[in-house]
């Protein structure tokens, strides 16, 4: 269940998963693995988002599977999104014991 989103428009979320899926295709994959409990995934996309987490599909066994992963805390401005972004990151690629990308320390 999504909960209101505290972005001043649909666009935002759109533009936010239309970012996530072009640029960063590989670490939805790895934040659905890392912290989506879905180690098996060999893709992922973004799928939706509010102020409390955001929604995966992804590809498990060749089946797509839902998966929510929530924020550390409820996001309340916009500029929230990245940060918040990088440190699901950073903290699936811990969780998997991998390195994350340079960029994403």
């Amino acid at each position: 269940m999504t909960t209101p989103t505290p972005f001043p428009s649909p666009e935002v979320v759109t533009a936010v998963i239309r970012h996530m899926n072009t640029d960063h295709a590989d670490d939805c994959r790895v934040i659905c693995q890392g912290l989506g409990g879905q180690a098996a995934a060999s893709a992922a996309a973004m799928s939706g988002m509010d102020a409390d987490g955001m929604d995966f599909l992804a590809t498990v066994d060749g089946a797509p599977v839902a998966v929510r992963v929530p924020f550390a805390a409820r996001l309340v401005e916009r500029r929230q999104i990245r940060a918040e972004a990088a440190r699901m990151y950073r903290e699936a690629c811990a969780a998997l014991g991998i390195a994350p990308r340079p960029e994403a320390s």
